[in-house]
């Protein structure tokens, strides 16, 4: 084990051991024999079926780059969320495009990119949603007084980190190129050799940010965004209200917002950041009891786990890949996208690009 894997290990030990900490433990397994198992069982239908709408959108984004495959784009999804279930340090990020530029024989670096540009459209459709509830919902009224102009703070200033990022992104787009040949430059101060694979680096990278001078494309994945946040606010909404904790649905993009913050601390599954984060959220600001959270928060993170983790574990299972051997291939994706190149089967055609 690493020294990176040990320390998110024993912050993801220390988060969930605080989450627990203040519960009733006996209370809160009631909670959960009594909850209304019907909107459990809805969400996870509507967790099951984030997978594919995922890969509808990511395809769009993968087309100015080279023509891809429905079902290897699906596969590679699912395998990447498992993957972000299982492993620390979000080794489904990069195992996901690895996979898709091995199978349809595109560069993993460009392929890379769009999960960038994948990240920026969810914080972007996140954002939206958020700042709906406030203003669009009269969020204002149901939130305490003292944290409205926190959230309010956050979610301008978030929002100018998203434009800044996608003006970057419409540059690297724009001129691969002249990125390249500036990179290149850095053989002032690096080897040659080692600033020429930098160069290439940049330039290929820099290729995957193709959808930006694509408007159809960028503005079909970004329309796409929004049903995709929307059922994963409204799963959060299901299991909110079986543990009888009523908030409007609306709500649900403020618990939304608080759990994409939570999942960025890159413990394995996000466990304990996950939990913490949607117990402070609906406590903070809805008022709802500590044990009903806590109750909440085990069921809602259950279910977005296991819907992960079930259907990748039986591709892997049909593919003869252990959890070691994918924290193996999350090593090689890394190594592949540092080198600027897809490791392509033997079995596997080369697929031309457009």
């Amino acid at each position: 084990m690493s020294i990176r894997t040990a320390l998110v290990t024993l912050l993801a030990i220390a988060l969930f051991a605080w989450f627990l900490s203040r519960a009733n433990l006996s209370a809160v397994a009631n909670e959960i024999a009594h909850a209304r198992i019907g909107l459990i069982v809805w969400s996870v239908i509507i967790a099951a079926v984030m997978p594919i709408v995922r890969a509808i959108r990511w395809r769009y984004l993968l087309d100015p780059i080279g023509p891809t495959r429905f079902g290897p784009v699906l596969r590679a999804t699912i395998v990447g969320f498992a993957a972000l279930a299982l492993l620390p340090a979000r080794a489904g990020d990069v195992i996901r495009p690895y996979l898709v530029a091995r199978t349809e024989g595109l560069s993993a670096a460009s392929v890379f990119a769009t999960v960038v540009m994948e990240r920026a459209l969810d914080l972007v459709a996140v954002l939206t949603l958020l700042a709906s509830f406030v203003w669009v919902f009269n969020g204002r009224a149901s939130l305490p007084p003292g944290m409205l102009a926190p959230i309010e703070a956050s979610a301008a200033l978030a929002a100018g980190v998203v434009m800044a990022l996608m003006a970057v992104m419409w540059t690297l787009a724009t001129h691969p190129e002249r990125i390249g040949r500036l990179v290149a430059r850095s053989d002032r101060l690096l080897p040659p050799r080692a600033a020429h694979v930098l160069a290439g680096l940049a330039r290929t990278f820099s290729e995957g940010f193709a959808v930006a001078r694509e408007p159809r494309d960028l503005a079909i994945a970004f329309v796409w965004s929004f049903p995709l946040w929307v059922s994963i606010a409204f799963q959060a909404w299901l299991v909110t209200r079986a543990f009888g904790i009523l908030i409007p649905v609306p709500a649900s993009f403020l618990i939304q917002g608080m759990l994409v913050i939570g999942v960025a601390v890159p413990t394995p599954g996000a466990v304990g950041s996950f939990h913490e984060a949607y117990r402070i959220a609906v406590t903070t600001f809805f008022h709802a009891p500590n044990n009903a959270a806590v109750s909440a928060a085990l069921v809602l993170h259950a279910v977005s786990f296991f819907t992960s983790l079930v259907p990748g574990v039986v591709i892997m299972a049909r593919d003869g890949m252990s959890v070691a051997g994918l924290g193996r291939l999350a090593g090689v994706a890394r190594q592949k996208e540092t080198a600027g190149t897809a490791s392509i089967d033997s079995s596997q055609p080369v697929r031309q690009r457009r």
